[in-house]
């Protein structure tokens, strides 16, 4: 009698263990790149011209390509990790996949975006799966979803892709009964954001390590007697007294197995230091700076860049 109230007693703890869905989920944290506060770094501006949804999952009669919510699910996601790492001043742009396609038929770069790089982004597949097992006593659920989600990483001022990859990403949520009582969980529908929040955060640091590796580069807006305005200010980290390389842009040559065009290393010619920072918002920021060891042509000044110098 004895060993049937224990055994009674041992379900009824199951049970009672078993009323709450359980949570089994993976999900890949912003990465944490916090910024050494003696060290000197620029933001880069970065633009992501569209995220879309390239599955069949939600996709019904009255679908709307310019308003896929996953699509945008992964745009917001993307964009919250990447601004978590505090290296990215992210622009917004509503004609920016008409600007990048414009570009690629072209051929001419993507320096009228106004950011140093653009993320093109799609969910290339998207699935969820119920699974069970029922027991003598108790019965498991298992609701899965899985994601995939493809980056290309698109370099603004030569219009090549630097990085593409792809991550995948899983979550899943297990609920049990005992004795035909306990927990039962319905359609959750935020697995489907931990499923590719997992899969855009397997991404975001070689996205971050490709975009800060290289120096960083801006361009020349107005030089004359009142004198010189480069791109870029304050929210991207330029102060007074900050000197950065004066070069000019190198060959560019056609590569005859690809078609691809390559733009060759510049030559130093000078330097110039920041004299003071202005504009509004980020896409009007501006710095005025004094020239050092050369003189510019002001009839050609898409020939010249200015350049971090790295140490």
């Amino acid at each position: 009698m004895k060993k049937f109230l224990y055994a009674i007693l041992f379900l009824f703890m199951d049970f009672s263990l078993g009323i709450f869905a359980q949570r089994d989920v993976s999900v890949v944290e912003g990465v944490n790149n916090s910024l050494d506060a003696n060290s000197k770094f620029i933001k880069r501006k970065v633009a992501i011209g569209r995220f879309s949804n390239e599955t069949q999952y939600g996709k019904g009669v009255f679908y709307d390509k310019e308003n896929d919510p996953m699509g945008k699910q992964a745009l917001d996601i993307l964009s919250t990790k990447l601004a978590s790492s505090g290296k990215f001043i992210l622009l917004e742009r509503n004609d920016m996949a008409s600007l990048y396609q414009e570009s690629q038929d072209s051929g001419t770069d993507l320096s009228q975006i106004g950011a140093d790089y653009m993320i093109i982004g799609s969910i290339t597949e998207f699935g969820r799966k119920n699974t069970g097992r029922q027991g003598v006593f108790t019965n498991t659920n298992v609701q899965t979803v899985e994601a995939s989600v493809a980056i290309r990483l698109v370099d603004a001022h030569t219009g090549l892709i630097i990085y593409a990859d792809e991550g995948k990403g899983m979550a899943e949520i297990t609920s049990k009964t005992t004795l035909g009582v306990g927990g039962k969980a319905g359609f959750d529908a935020t697995l489907s954001d931990k499923a590719i929040s997992e899969a855009i955060g397997q991404l975001v640091e070689n996205i971050i390590n490709k975009c800060t590796d290289k120096p960083w580069v801006t361009y020349i807006l107005s030089y004359d007697s009142d004198g010189t305005i480069i791109a870029g200010g304050a929210s991207q980290g330029l102060s007074a007294g900050d000197v950065f390389s004066l070069e000019t842009k190198g060959k560019t040559v056609v590569n005859p197995q690809t078609g691809v065009k390559i733009e060759l290393p510049g030559k130093q010619i000078g330097t110039v230091t920041v004299l003071s920072t202005g504009g509004d918002t980020p896409e009007s920021e501006y710095s005025i700076v004094s020239v050092d060891g050369a003189t510019i042509d002001s009839n050609k000044l898409n020939n010249y860049y200015i350049k971090e110098i790295k140490k």
